[in-house]
């Protein structure tokens, strides 16, 4: 990074530290990224840093890449007890996930400010940093690498229009990429994407995505006699929809209302991506209006009803095993496709919108007949009719969507094995 790009970026760090002080209480998104930084530095200092053992040190920003930090974490806690294990992450979103990680520190991450990285590092004194997917802080890495820290990047994807590539983007992020000492890409066209960005090709090595463990190990040990779970089995043809936004509802509740009327007894367990109230009052809305029984998830209505609404977040993962047909949301909002690993693991058909082109595991679904892009209320009426209505062509488009996951296992050995180079063990 050159000088005068630096001494911006710093400032611009410093700018958001200094708003962190006067950030107040909020549920907004925005202003939570603010106050959740309050005293971060000094919770740092207070952990009790064993520094006879050594520490790993894993940066994942939100709960996506956090799924894909936990295999590598779960083997570590298993396989390698002495090492002390520090988890951070940067929306606030991300904190009771975080919490439920078997770590010895959990906590959000400082502001890329050179006064606060320092201080962080000297706390935590990581033997290895491994951040997850792609985000690489520049002044965490220069300042760790400095100190003697072995950096790495795990689960790494790098998408063909990533902004990433562009040519502000590039200078900002060029050094932080290059002193990763190791990185396990994805795929072939990761690995060659993030030598481009300036990883030294010596250090890269195509290890997959950490999801497809995850999110495999999560299917064989869901429990259908939970108290979630047992309230809602039915033999019903049931609609997953999971990660909605406004946009998807748009397309997807329209379809449903027809659907109802000529597919017998079929329910929709909606779990919207953002279930604030003022989300769920408009599905509850129309779900009303559309003469169909509905309740909130964990009510006594549940089990009869034929549109369940989820009112919490956390539990997506396991309510995919109720699904006949997935529907995953994003596909029609700006953002982007969610997750479609977790349907698949579970043997569903995967339905989704237009906008995928950055998902390389709905490509790879959409290649083996396991799942369908769609683009407008009739598209996904005629998609979901069809699945419903014909059971071998269902089945044999769910058992792809599963032998899509199951080809993607043995990333999470192949990235605790970078991890453990990393810390010369």
């Amino acid at each position: 990074m050159n000088g005068a790009l630096r001494i911006g970026y710093e400032g611009a760090a410093r700018l958001a530290r200094a708003l962190a002080a006067f950030a107040p209480s909020s549920e907004n998104k925005l202003v939570r990224t603010f106050a959740s930084r309050r005293g971060v530095v000094s919770r740092y200092e207070a952990f009790a840093r064993d520094r006879a053992r050594p520490l790993l040190w894993m940066h994942a920003p939100s709960v996506g890449e956090g799924l894909q930090a936990r295999p590598v974490l779960d083997l570590m806690r298993q396989r390698s007890p002495n090492t002390q294990l520090a988890y951070t992450y940067f929306s606030p979103s991300a904190r009771e996930f975080a919490e439920k990680l078997a770590v010895d520190f959990r906590d959000v991450l400082p502001f890329d400010a050179a006064p606060d990285m320092r201080r962080a590092l000297e706390a935590l004194s990581p033997d290895a940093l491994v951040f997850s997917k792609l985000d690489v802080w520049p002044t965490l890495a220069r300042m760790a690498s400095v100190r003697g820290t072995r950096l790495g990047l795990v689960s790494a994807t790098l998408a063909r229009d990533s902004s990433r590539r562009s040519g502000f983007a590039g200078a900002l992020l060029r050094d932080a990429y290059s002193r990763l000492d190791r990185v396990g890409a994805i795929s072939g066209d990761d690995a060659d994407r993030l030598i481009a960005l300036g990883v030294p090709r010596a250090r890269v090595s195509v290890t997959g995505d950490t999801r497809y463990d995850q999110v495999w190990a999560r299917a064989h040990g869901v429990d259908l006699g939970s108290a979630l779970l047992k309230p809602l089995a039915s033999d019903r043809p049931t609609l997953v929809a999971g990660s909605t936004w406004p946009a998807d509802e748009a397309v997807l509740l329209p379809a449903w209302q027809k659907l109802a009327s000529r597919v017998p007894k079929v329910r929709l367990i909606i779990a919207p991506h953002e279930p604030t109230a003022d989300h769920l009052a408009p599905i509850e809305s129309w779900a009303a209006s559309s003469g169909l029984r509905t309740s909130r998830l964990g009510l006594p209505g549940a089990s009869e009803a034929d549109v369940v609404v989820v009112d919490r977040v956390g539990v997506l993962g396991d309510l995919y095993a109720l699904a006949t047909v997935a529907f995953v949301g994003g596909g029609f909002h700006a953002a982007g496709l969610h997750s479609v690993l977790e349907p698949a693991a579970f043997g569903a058909p995967v339905l989704f919108g237009p906008r995928h082109s950055a998902s390389r595991d709905a490509g790879l679904l959409i290649d083996e007949d396991a799942a369908v892009s769609v683009s407008d209320v009739e598209s996904l009426g005629a998609a979901l009719e069809n699945w419903l209505n014909e059971p071998g062509e269902r089945d044999a488009a769910g058992d792809a969507a599963r032998s899509v996951v199951r080809h993607g296992l043995g990333a999470a050995e192949r990235s605790y094995a970078l991890v453990r180079e990393l810390l010369g063990q």
